[in-house]
């Protein structure tokens, strides 16, 4: 998991790097060409975005230099904690299930919650048969932990 989300960033970092080493270099020099500097939408466009791109690419190797340093033996065994799998039984009886993921990972579609969020964070160092309390937009919601895979489970 950790090394999955690493790896897009390497990739994200490595397109990135190229766009402002080699792309974003050839349309400054073009809109240079054009003429007067000051007036000139295509060559200030061009600096915007190499602003923005360097900006990412030094986002992007702060959070690989915090992920690198995560110790994944910190994460407790049998509560949940990043990279846990839990099913959770709601009020109606329903049988909702998640993976608690980092930030960058989530999409509740797919199950994937961030650590982070509101349930996430609710869920976060809970047993099996803890009672988990959410405060949501639409109101309170209840739900008890049924089942929980930690990532020392799976490994």
């Amino acid at each position: 998991m950790k090394e999955r989300l690493l790896k897009r960033f390497y990739e994200e970092i490595a397109v990135l790097e190229r766009e402002v080493k080699v792309e974003l270099p050839k349309e400054i020099q073009r809109a240079r060409e054009l003429g007067d500097l000051r007036e000139n939408a295509e060559y200030k466009a061009a600096k915007e975005r190499q602003d923005i791109v360097n900006v990412r690419i030094s986002m992007l190797k702060k959070r690989v230099g915090e992920i690198s340093m995560m110790n994944l033996d910190r994460i407790p065994h049998g509560k949940a904690g990043f990279g846990s799998t839990v099913h959770l039984k709601a009020n109606t009886g329903d049988t909702i299930v998640y993976q608690l993921v980092m930030p960058e990972e989530a999409d509740a579609e797919k199950g994937m919650i961030s650590v982070s969020s509101p349930i996430g964070r609710a869920i976060l160092n809970k047993e099996e048969g803890d009672e988990i309390k959410v405060v949501t937009p639409n109101g309170n919601k209840t739900f008890e932990l049924i089942k929980l895979t930690t990532i020392h489970d799976e490994a």
